[in-house]
């Protein structure tokens, strides 16, 4: 099967369904917005269960388009790198993701701003697609922005609360404090590698010693960029108060998908992090910390739905930190199973 045809079909559909309804959707009928809305998501579902069954064990690139030149020798091409990892992870967001577009059908139902819910909501399935399917770190990092952007019009959806507001412009700036770090990590890279290919970079990685100090201060600073996305120790104060959006919200993005991000960041990263022992303790610690104290925050929390989702912090990197990224990078994601137990859960809390 021809890949570059199935990558289409996976990574177009949420955009062009972004595009319809952000653009349209206050002058089309409600009914004809939800089935464009829900139907976008199958569609990439659909495709990533046939490339799933046409990719091998190794994995195989696609190049789109060349995208620009650094200098002499630094080609960022637009490129997509499809294995086992990728697409299992993509099952998840556009599988969960495509039951909840059709939960929130009923639930946005009487809501005058449905159609921009659901433009957004295409936008980040589309965003989140980049982002697991990126082969090199600059358009893993579009993506990794586009699902922050995302997620700040998402919580501020209902912009008349001021409350939801203040929620919306703490996840947006925690999280860019987090992603200076993965900037700083690339910057390094470029300077140093001359190369943001995550396989290439991977395979440099393999033939250092251990706890190499360069290898060792890449891997901290794309670390400090999980612990935004995922919400870790410090940058974590923000996810509680996320809850402020509509539920689906809650269940799409801060249980099953984006928080889960830096999950496979760190697995689509492991030859480096099996190269650097010493960063590796940190993540397992911090992911260890996090999970005590939001076990101990759930605790003594009245919101349901806070206390859903603190859950699913606490138990996801329970599951990252004792499997280590080696597993993950084979295939194996057990925290899929908390993605999917959560985004079932919120719903029916909410």
């Amino acid at each position: 099967m021809d890949l570059k045809l199935i990558l289409q079909f996976i990574l177009w559909p949420p955009l062009i369904g972004f595009i319809i309804n952000g653009l349209f959707g206050s002058r089309m009928p409600s009914t004809l917005v939800k089935w464009i809305a829900c139907l976008m998501p199958l569609i990439s579902f659909v495709a990533t269960f046939i490339a799933i069954q046409a990719v091998g064990q190794v994995g195989d690139k696609v190049t789109l388009w060349d995208w620009f030149r650094y200098g002499k020798n630094v080609y960022v091409n637009f490129e997509f790198y499809m294995d086992q990892l990728s697409l299992t992870m993509l099952m998840v967001i556009t599988g969960v993701g495509f039951l909840i577009h059709v939960y929130s059908s009923s639930y946005m139902d009487h809501d005058k701003g449905y159609w921009r819910f659901f433009s957004y909501l295409n936008l980040f399935l589309f965003s989140m697609i980049i982002l697991v399917l990126g082969s090199n770190l600059l358009v893993l990092f579009v993506g990794w922005e586009g699902v922050g952007l995302c997620s700040f019009l998402l919580i501020g959806f209902w912009f008349d609360n001021d409350e939801y507001n203040a929620a919306a412009r703490k996840a947006f700036i925690m999280n860019r404090i987090g992603d200076l770090g993965f900037l700083l990590a690339i910057a390094m890279l470029v300077g140093n590698y001359e190369s943001i290919d995550i396989l290439r970079i991977n395979d440099h990685f393999k033939t250092l010693a251990p706890n190499d100090k360069f290898a060792s201060a890449v891997a901290f600073l794309l670390f400090v960029g999980v612990t935004g996305k995922s919400a870790q120790i410090p940058l974590f104060t923000w996810l509680p108060d996320a809850m402020a959006g509509p539920t689906p919200v809650s269940a799409l993005i801060h249980a099953a998908t984006m928080v889960t991000a830096g999950i496979y960041l760190v697995a689509r990263m492991s030859p480096l992090y099996a190269a650097t022992p010493m960063v590796s303790e940190i993540v397992t610690i911090v992911g260890i910390l996090t999970a005590i104290l939001a076990a101990s925050i759930a605790l003594k929390q009245n919101d349901i739905k806070k206390s859903t989702r603190l859950f699913d912090r606490e138990s996801a990197w329970v599951y990252g930190s004792s499997s280590g990224s080696r597993r993950l990078y084979h295939g194996n994601i057990p925290c899929g199973h908390t993605c999917i137990f959560q985004s079932i859960t919120i719903p029916v809390c909410g």
